[in-house]
């Protein structure tokens, strides 16, 4: 698969997640319906300033739009590890923090 149609796979997968026709989609891009029918099937490309615009409007990072569903799977269980270390170390720094508190409040 090349670049152009895993990113037109992908668009397509979130416009549908975010409960999108290709008429609205393309409304709030402002560009035609063609014209994102020609992204969604890779048979054009998408300039930088669209995908400044794709990304903001479906709520989805630049890079998911070029994985592949292989890299996405092998990314979402990094993400879930990254997640969990993030939440542990988090509880950690807020146990300190009112532990510094109390001391600090303490005669």
């Amino acid at each position: 698969m090349d670049i152009k149609a895993i990113f037109g796979a992908n668009l397509k997968h979130y416009r549908k997640q975010r409960q999108l026709s290709q008429e609205c989609l393309s409304e709030k891009l402002d560009i035609t319906p063609k014209h994102l029918s020609t992204l969604e099937t890779g048979a054009g490309f998408v300039s930088a300033e669209l995908l400044e615009k794709i990304t903001k409007i479906l709520r989805v990072s630049a890079s998911a739009l070029f994985y592949t569903p292989e890299e996405k799977s092998a990314d979402d269980g990094f993400l879930t590890l990254v997640d969990h270390i993030i939440e542990k170390e988090l509880a950690k720094t807020v146990e300190t923090i009112k532990l510094e508190i109390r001391h600090r409040e303490a005669p």
